[in-house]
């Protein structure tokens, strides 16, 4: 049946099921009755606040979580308060803290000597992390800028030890109160004033001032585009559908929640197993089809591949009960179910990025579980399936965290934008806050126009019943590799996975950390390659072919084969210079049953409805 060109509004899916009574009794439930996503249960039941009450509690915290970002400020100072008191019985540390500060002192004060009798710049005595950029300006080693950076490093080595583990301290309270420490530090940098930052006072030297007022300009659009929540407008040479997202093919299929687009082939002769990439949701899917130089489908298309991409629709307040199973069932499944139809007959290689790995990770277990063997192979790109070492993400992840933000949620439908970029923004404040603003702000610098720019402010929604399955079921309570994640009434095991697995881990990746990734080798059995790469959450998966100072480790797990953990993988394996697209595509390659004529662009059912990029990828 062909598919709808207008979408209906979307009904309202059924709540999910609330605990049990105070006074029932409780009744441990069989794997048949399961939930898709079990809410936690409290250690002791309660009497329920009546409901006009708790919409007042729900409304108030709402209201805080806008004024803080969606930040509890419960959990912070939980954190605060259990790091203080674990210190505060721990002289041994205390002896240790104030030693190292009496050598950091001493190590200030001799480089301040030598700075002061010596010529040419004298050893730092303390460097900025790898990934802190502040001070690369050739002014921050001369006196006195050098002795301001040197000062504030020094602060930060101290604080770094200051908040690290102390015995009967929650790690997690660790983790985050060094978390809290380096926000308040990076807010007083030096580099963040004008008259302490060397750089900022030659540029305003050199330009008489004209940096200053550029930059005050910039700070009032971005003041006015975070009021109104308008997107910026595309610049030239980086508009979507000409530019970026330009791959050609037609959107063969539309439901509520999502497109599917076929790409036109480029080759005589294509593999007779297509490629079903499902993207995360929290952002556009085009970040896997950039420009044409860096895009991941063209390169696909090129070697010979059918490709389809899902492109999510982002979602509005009506749409908040979708859930999570409802990204798989009208999602993954549908999306499957309309590639089987127009290329029949054949299996079909399955990609998921990030969440969308995640989500394809549930949907490949349960179609193993009902004996779906229709995928030929699973690549998983930078996508967890366990949650225990989840990274800086789980530094907002707690009960009370979650539950504020489900409150937030509660109120608009939704997760916004806004809410998710300041969380990740927030990871590498020295970069994706405090140098931006330098840059943009005081040196009146505008920012430079690139695809993975624009992409990055072409922000989604997520639906709030969805989210908080998410955070709960997978973050909060790791159900999928603890064996109490359910699908449509049962349990389901990562183990009953046996198509080939190419797992995809990047080096410095803070949102999806490569140890983590490295994981689903621990809960499948299958043939599994494992593949490390240099660079990012995303700057490590586009890695086109022909990029500079590329390479990627790769590794092959035989079936059966023992558990080899993470940093003995490590040690074993060498880089190897390149794009790893082209190790994959030639896996990919491997696990194909030879080639034939491209299929046409949809079949019946899934008749053409549009040209790429489709619709939903428009949708602010």
């Amino acid at each position: 049946m062909a598919q709808p060109e207008s979408v209906p509004p979307l009904p309202r899916i059924a709540a999910m099921p609330q605990t049990t009574k105070p006074d029932a009794v409780k009744v441990p439930p069989k794997s048949a009755d399961l939930p898709a996503v079990i809410p936690a249960q409290p250690k002791r039941a309660k009497p329920a606040a009546p409901q006009s009450y708790e919409a007042l509690d729900r409304a108030t915290r709402a209201a805080l979580a806008r004024m803080t970002g969606g930040v509890s400020p419960y959990a912070l100072l939980e954190s605060w308060t259990d790091w203080a008191v674990h210190l505060s019985r721990a002289p041994g540390r205390q002896l240790a803290l104030a030693e190292h500060a009496r050598d950091n002192a001493l190590k200030l004060g001799a480089y301040a000597l030598r700075a002061l009798t010596e010529d040419g710049p004298a050893p730092a005595p303390f460097k900025p992390k790898a990934y802190d950029h502040r001070f690369m300006h050739p002014s921050w080693e001369k006196l006195p800028y050098a002795l301001w950076q040197q000062s504030f490093l020094a602060t930060q080595d101290w604080w770094d030890m200051a908040t690290g583990h102390i015995r009967g301290l929650r790690p997690d309270n660790a983790d985050r109160a060094q978390f809290i420490a380096r926000q308040t530090l990076d807010l007083f940098s030096p580099s963040n004033f004008p008259w302490l930052n060397p750089q900022i006072m030659e540029e305003t030297l050199k330009q008489n001032g004209r940096n200053i007022v550029e930059g005050s300009e910039h700070f009032f659009e971005d003041l006015m585009h975070t009021l109104t929540q308008e997107h910026p407008d595309q610049p030239e040479g980086y508009r979507v559908g000409e530019d970026l997202a330009a791959t050609p093919g037609k959107v063969v299929m539309r439901n509520e929640i999502c497109e599917l687009i076929q790409y036109a082939p480029e080759t005589e002769t294509v593999k007779s197993e297509p490629v079903l990439i499902v993207p995360a949701w929290i952002m556009k899917y085009y970040i896997l089809d950039l420009s044409a130089h860096n895009s991941m489908v063209r390169y696909l298309v090129e070697q010979g591949f059918t490709v389809f991409m899902i492109s999510w629709r982002n979602p509005t307040a009506e749409m908040a009960e979708l859930s999570l199973d409802d990204y798989r069932r009208m999602g993954v499944m549908a999306a499957l179910d309309a590639v089987s139809a127009i290329v029949p007959d054949t299996k079909v290689h399955a990609n998921g990025y990030c969440l969308g790995g995640t989500l394809l990770a549930i949907a490949a277990a349960t179609m193993a579980r009902d004996g779906d063997d229709r995928l030929a192979s699973i690549t998983l790109m930078a996508a967890q399936t366990d949650f225990a070492e989840a990274g800086e993400l789980l530094l907002f992840t707690d009960e009370s965290q979650v539950a504020f933000i489900e409150d937030l949620m509660w109120d608009q439908g939704y997760l916004d934008r806004p809410q998710m970029t300041r969380t990740f923004a927030t990871m590498r404040a020295e970069d994706l806050i405090y140098s931006r603003a330098v840059a943009r702000y005081f040196l009146g610098r505008p920012d430079m126009p690139s695809d993975l720019g624009v992409w990055n402010n072409d922000t989604t929604r997520m639906p709030s019943r969805m989210h908080s399955e998410y955070l709960r079921g997978l973050f909060l309570e790791n159900r999928l590799t603890a064996g109490r994640y359910a699908v449509e009434g049962r349990v389901i095991a990562l183990k009953d996975i046996k198509a080939p697995m190419f797992v995809v881990g990047t080096e410095t990746d803070h949102i999806a950390p490569w140890r983590s990734v490295y994981k689903a080798k621990l809960f499948t059995d299958g043939d599994f390659r494992f593949c490390l790469v240099k660079g990012g959450h995303n700057g490590g998966i586009v890695s086109e072919p022909g990029h500079p100072r590329k390479h990627y480790r790769l590794g092959h797990r035989e079936p059966g084969a023992l558990y080899m953990d993470p940093d003995t993988w490590l040690e074993q394996h060498e880089p190897t210079p390149g794009s790893w697209w082209i190790a994959w595509a030639n896996w990919l390659a491997e696990h194909s049953g030879g080639e034939g004529p491209p299929p046409a662009l949809g079949a019946e059912g899934y008749a053409p409805l549009a040209d790429a990029p489709g619709d939903y990828v428009s949708e602010t």
